[in-house]
């Protein structure tokens, strides 16, 4: 038996002060903004407790073909739900008899916790760096100097702390990808020698202005490897900063709510900020989600502001005293036009991106559709915040198949018209059974039934007392008055390309049962949670358009030898500790990859792939680890490559470019990069097999 690892920071995970302070303004220290009265999860159990076997008799109805395997007329209702659920998967109760070989696409040696200053991979792989902040990828960018940095070279260089990232494929290039990466947030200490929080340059604030926003850089294999490089100057490759253009669209476009005194049509905003994870949609464009905006912007004066976090002083970057639009005292509704989902088309150097204002306002983590048996898409979005909620967009448009130009434009409007819901979650175990300590209730799983309500429908609200404007702007009141579920922050959220279930990461959340604020639930099943924990969702009928959804807890996350944890029923003794699940994707396998941020065991972030269906179902294997201070995060999955982006390296309290904290990626004496690695297995093999 191991020993527990310990626990060793006192912020959120194991993030360290400077993390939080750069990327998310410290909103862990701040009031939580959701102060709402709605009815939480416990309370919502409670009275389900009532209706128990009600709402059993109705899973059969509702729920038993969710995997597709059971008529009306089938299993009972119990075996109903664990049809939804599992599948051919573990159920409760039954033993697992594992292959010798392991899960089809996990077959690689876990690698272990460490402290390690590099991306730590396993036996048998390889890696190397695709491409680094500052590397020039426009013609006339100038190579990269820590030194001699201008914002009009940084406009042409891959931008600051890598995040989200989509490879698509480039026809008729034979070896190449096109690359799209979102670019979160800088950090000032760590890009600028001498650099004074309190008075920051023009010169610094244009620089970091230009080094957030997205990338698109063409990428070339190396023959025989996995090796990925940059195609510089290619003419798809494309920087998009904080003062780019961008287009509001969708039913909220035009609203009074989006206009300010440099744009009196409602529909123009320059820029885009806080780009976190994202989505590739099946029609060939990328989906970026705009999180942690609120901590742009200064003098917030409303409640609403304050509804988003934003605070009522000076904000850290001191940006608004080089543009107005950033002190919300002069331009009230510019941080409205932040918040959204935006969409690129990669294929289209001279296209427009667009904030889709139907996906509602709220601190998008990301955005990953899935295609009803018609075609319409529909995607599913986590708020990134304590106690924030879920939600899901169903378009009311087919996507057109093909490249032809008047299917792309077609396309390009499928995420501007549906219907905008949020989600409402009860268990169906007695509240007494979930104590907050992490206990799987009686009937041995974490588990329950939910509920999507409408939210609003085009120019239709569903909400008494919001017009439509009001439900896309401030969609978080919109959730607050139709009582939706408090989650223990809801970051990435991604629908199995295999089966249709919906796995949600939800993080951590360091207030839950901390008083006056709400305890545990069956789907946030622990007060103080540090490790966060995966929820795994089944639309009635596998219908994505459904109103109801039979869900569980997939893995409650932390050591495996510590009893509030849970990995799907697969023996602990045999998994990797894992600790704050953040980004997630899907390999060929139906494995599910999960990258970490704040791992709050003491090791590194890190990689982690499990199986979610077959006898190895909850089988868990850590990847890689990440180098000090840094976080992982955009994980694509590959047959025979993965990509991560290596956000923050170095990124550890005291650090400074005088005192760095790490020496990756170039070693003693050379700056910090936060980068993009591809590994690859050194036979040429698909990973994992």
């Amino acid at each position: 038996m191991r020993n527990l690892l310990p626990f060793i920071s006192s912020h959120p995970g194991g993030r360290s002060a400077l993390t939080c302070r750069f990327r998310c303004g410290d909103a862990c220290f701040k009031e939580t903004p959701n102060t709402s009265d709605n009815e939480y999860a416990g309370d919502i159990i409670a009275g389900a407790v009532s209706r128990r076997s009600m709402m059993r008799a109705a899973a059969v109805v509702t729920v038993a073909t969710a995997a597709g395997t059971a008529a009306l007329t089938g299993p009972s209702a119990p075996q109903a739900e664990a049809v939804a659920l599992a599948g051919h998967g573990h159920q409760p109760g039954h033993p697992h008899k594992p292959a010798p070989s392991g899960a089809r696409g996990l077959r690689f040696s876990p690698v272990a916790p460490n402290k390690d200053d590099k991306v730590t991979i396993p036996d048998g792989y390889a890696q190397n760096v695709v491409i680094r902040w500052g590397e020039p990828i426009l013609r006339g960018a100038p190579a990269f100097n820590p030194d001699k940095q201008t914002a009009k070279a940084q406009a042409g260089q891959f931008g600051y702390n890598n995040d989200f990232l989509s490879l698509l494929p480039l026809r008729g290039e034979r070896g190449r990808q096109v690359m799209v990466a979102n670019h979160e947030y800088t950090d000032e200490i760590l890009m600028f020698r001498g650099y004074d929080p309190a008075n920051p340059t023009r010169e610094q604030v244009e620089i970091a202005w230009a080094a957030h926003g997205l990338s698109v850089v063409v990428v070339q294999e190396e023959n025989r490897t996995g090796k990925l490089g940059p195609v510089n100057r290619h003419p798809l490759n494309r920087r998009l900063t904080a003062t780019s253009e961008f287009r509001m669209t969708g039913p909220a476009a035009g609203s009074t709510l989006l206009r300010t005194s440099a744009d009196r049509s409602g529909r123009k905003v320059l820029g885009t900020l806080n780009n976190c994870a994202g989505g590739t949609t099946p029609w060939g464009t990328t989906l970026h989600g705009e999180e942690n905006f609120n901590q742009y912007f200064a003098n917030g004066t409303t409640d609403m502001h304050k509804r988003y976090g934003i605070g009522t002083s000076a904000t850290e970057r001191k940006w608004e005293r080089f543009d107005r639009r950033f002190d919300l005292a002069k331009e009230p509704n510019e941080a409205n036009r932040f918040g959204w989902v935006v969409e690129l088309d990669p294929y289209d150097p001279d296209s427009t991106p667009r904030k889709r204002t139907a996906l509602g306002r709220f601190k998008h983590e990301a955005a990953q559709p899935r295609l009803t048996s018609d075609g319409r898409p529909v995607v599913y979005m986590g708020d990134d915040e304590k106690f924030d909620y879920l939600y899901k967009f169903v378009s009311s448009k087919r996507m057109k198949k093909g490249n032809s130009r008047a299917a792309r434009e077609h396309n390009l409007t499928l995420l501007d018209e549906g219907t905008l819901y949020v989600a409402k979650l009860s268990g169906d175990s007695p509240v007494t059974e979930i104590d907050g300590s992490g206990k799987l209730p009686d009937d041995g799983e974490f588990d329950g039934r939910g509920v999507w309500i409408p939210l609003a429908t085009g120019t239709t609200s569903h909400v008494p007392g919001m017009t439509a404007d009001e439900v896309y702007v401030y969609t978080r009141l919109a959730g607050d008055k139709v009582g939706a579920t408090k989650m223990d922050r809801p970051e990435d959220v991604e629908p199995s390309p295999r089966t249709g279930r919906v796995y949600v990461a939800l993080t951590n959340n360091s207030d839950r049962g901390k008083a006056g604020k709400p305890g545990a639930d069956e789907a946030n099943p622990r007060n103080s949670n540090k490790h966060g924990q995966i929820l795994e969702l089944a639309e009635n009928w596998d219908d994505p358009t459904s109103d109801g959804f039979a869900w569980r807890l997939f893995l409650v996350a932390g050591d495996p030898d510590d009893p509030a944890t849970y990995f799907a029923g697969f023996p602990k003794e045999s998994v990797s500790p894992i600790s704050c699940p953040d980004n997630v994707a899907f390999d060929a396998h139906g494995n599910l990859w999960i990258s970490t941020d704040g791992n709050a065991l003491g090791s590194h972030d890190g990689l982690f792939g499990v199986a979610t269906h077959g006898d190895r179902r909850g089988e868990l294997k850590q990847f890689l680890t990440v180098p000090a201070g840094a976080e992982t995060c955009g994980p694509v999955i590959q047959d025979r490559r993965v990509l991560v982006a290596v956000q923050h390296p170095g990124e550890i309290d005291g650090a400074s470019v005088e005192k760095p904290a790490s020496v990756w990626p170039d070693g003693p004496g050379k700056i910090v990069r936060p980068s993009v690695v591809a590994v690859w297995r050194k036979d040429g093999r698909d990973i994992g097999v």
